[in-house]
Parts: C-alpha cells; sequence; structure tokens
C-alpha cells in the first residue's frame, strides 16, 4: 500500500489534475463555494485515474483508498502554496 502511495505522489498527471482542480475552484469560488468542488475533484481524480489504468497490484478499491490519500496530501501542497503565493501578491 505504502509503494502505491507512493506511486500516486509522484504522478504527473495526479498532480497536474489536482493543480487544474484548485485554480478552477478559485475561478469558480464565488458561485460554488470552496469545499464541496475540492471534495467531489479528489474524488473523481481518484476513482478516474485507477478505473482507466488498472494498477499492477492490489485491487481497484485499494487503488481509489490510496489515491484519495494520495490526492488529499497533493492538494495541501498545491492549496499552500496557491495561499502563500496570493499573499506574495498582496
Amino acid at each position: 500500500m505504502i509503494e502505491l502511495i507512493q506511486t500516486q505522489l509522484a504522478d504527473p498527471f495526479r498532480i497536474g489534475l489536482i493543480v487544474a482542480l484548485v485554480l478552477t475552484m478559485f475561478r469558480t469560488r464565488a458561485a460554488t463555494g470552496t469545499l464541496l468542488p475540492l471534495a467531489a475533484g479528489v474524488v473523481f481524480v481518484a476513482v478516474l485515474l485507477p478505473s482507466t489504468n488498472p494498477p499492477a497490484t492490489g485491487g481497484l478499491l485499494q487503488a481509489v483508498l490510496a489515491g484519495v490519500l494520495s490526492n488529499l496530501v497533493i492538494l495541501a501542497i498545491v492549496l499552500a502554496g496557491a495561499v502563500l503565493l496570493r499573499r506574495l501578491r498582496g
């Protein structure tokens, strides 16, 4: 399970999808809010990637659960960077 999470944390496509999710959330925050779009996006990416490219080890459920955890870690890093960038800009 740890190897699966490490692999998912280093996946550039997953990182790109989470970055795009955060950018979209900032642009549509007034209409849709913050928490619901981020939660839906994290789950969507966690299900989408293992469904289209089945993992070599473990089952689909294990890959999705690891994906949710990986996505949350990536999301926290991206959100921290976005907040830092917004504060530096003023």
